[in-house]
């Protein structure tokens, strides 16, 4: 005896329009409130960090209006007047500002052209050392200056350099005639080129050790079979595994490429030094805090923070089209 059941049209209808095979179902809309009820353990460490930049990086930006107002301390802190491009127009015509400009330009390139490679070289020739504990003395040397402060270093550079300290000893001891390498102009950007490289180097190796370790070693063993020496694995193996972490690693630096030492220069420097060691953030600091001159310093910074907007996505553009990876 056989039976039939007979659907009604909805239910039907419901069956014909369901999901087809091989068809993702859509999301529901309520996913994120579920993942934020199941985790939300993980998102309260969010908290303090958005805090952050929300009180000390957001909240900030709304001072930049001053640039374009009239500011008198005491005032209204958003300025009292409305004055236009009046700054801009000041900063630009003054000669002061592009001689702190070019001196920004100069520290920050070598900078860069130093303290990103660099770091990359010297992570290559640790991978390369076999003995262990030789390897670990060697990464503790060389990030030992970074965790020293700004102030300890700008310390050890004035006491190395002064007229008694060892550097002028042992020009003494060949015969040469002590120097007052920090009262020199030409003296300046060496001094503080080699101390950047000092304290950030060794630390800047940890990223590209890391990236070593992703690298497939099957990879090293066809380049072997090929006939390839440790020069040419390094060449074709080892630096296109680490490329995309070099490449997010210069876009950084680039995006940082105006504000290079603020704090270190400003330790360094002194009157007789401004030729070549005043760069735009100290020239903010006397102007800005010294001077009391908000306005002026509000636009000049405007000015610096837009080069780095514009350095930082221009890096990002060429290295996705060039290299193929980018930041974002």
């Amino acid at each position: 005896m056989s039976t039939s059941k007979t659907l009604d049209p909805g239910t039907a209808r419901m069956r014909r329009s369901g999901p087809r095979p091989g068809r993702r179902a859509r999301p529901r809309s309520d996913g994120w409130r579920a993942a934020l009820r199941r985790d939300w353990r993980l998102y309260t460490l969010a908290i303090l960090p958005l805090l952050f930049f929300l009180i000390f990086r957001y909240a900030p930006m709304l001072g930049n209006v001053i640039a374009f107002r009239k500011f008198e301390p005491g005032g209204n802190v958003l300025g009292e007047e409305w004055v236009g491009l009046r700054y801009v127009r000041l900063f630009l015509s003054d000669p002061t500002f592009w001689n702190v400009f070019t001196n920004t330009l100069i520290l920050g390139a070598l900078t860069l052209l130093f303290c990103w490679p660099l770091p990359i070289a010297l992570a290559l020739l640790l991978n390369e050392v076999r003995s262990r504990r030789l390897k670990r003395f060697l990464q503790s040397v060389s990030y030992l200056p970074h965790f020293l402060s700004i102030v300890i270093v700008a310390g050890i550079v004035m006491q190395m350099l002064a007229i008694d300290g060892p550097i002028n000893q042992i020009v003494k001891v060949f015969g040469g005639e002590p120097t007052a390498f920090l009262q020199e102009p030409e003296w300046f950007r060496t001094i503080f080129v080699s101390s950047e490289v000092w304290q950030t180097v060794g630390w800047g190796t940890i990223l590209y050790l890391a990236a070593l370790t992703t690298i497939d070693e099957q990879l090293y063993e066809a380049a072997r079979m090929d006939g390839a020496g440790r020069w040419r694995q390094i060449w074709h193996v080892t630096l296109p595994g680490i490329a995309p972490t070099a490449i997010t690693l210069l876009i950084l630096n680039l995006g940082t490429f105006m504000t290079t030492g603020f704090e270190k220069i400003l330790l360094l420097y002194n009157a007789l030094t401004y030729p070549t060691a005043d760069v735009i953030t100290t020239y903010l600091y006397r102007m800005g805090v010294e001077s009391s001159n908000l306005s002026y310093a509000a636009a000049i910074g405007l000015f610096e923070a837009l080069i780095g907007v514009v350095l930082i996505v221009s890096a990002n553009v060429i290295s996705r089209r060039v290299v193929g990876t980018g930041l974002w």
